[in-house]
């Protein structure tokens, strides 16, 4: 499945995890005992979410921004790649 072929609906965002960085201390760790990152870039933004009267609000991030989420948030769509809503997001960072 490719990435580019999906236009998340609603309030929802599609998010490309960051690289997880080495330690400071240049302790390697197999990839099982690591945690994956908390972090990453927005790749797409759906259209908004919709109110009882039918109106659409747009979300407040755009493609390009950087941002924090929980660790257990979200779907998992591809090892990178997670589908999670607005109210997910913890931050934008600049």
């Amino acid at each position: 499945m490719k990435t580019d072929k999906l236009k998340p609906l609603g309030n929802r965002v599609l998010v490309k995890r960051s690289e997880a960085r080495a330690t400071k201390g240049g302790i390697l760790l197999p990839d099982t005992a690591k945690e994956k990152p908390r972090q990453g870039e927005v790749i797409a933004v759906g259209p908004g979410k919709t109110d009882e009267k039918g109106h659409c609000h747009p979300l407040n991030l755009k493609v390009g921004d950087t941002v924090l989420f929980s660790s257990y948030s979200g779907t998992e769509v591809q090892d990178d790649y997670l589908i999670l809503t607005e109210d997910d997001l913890l931050a934008v960072l600049f």
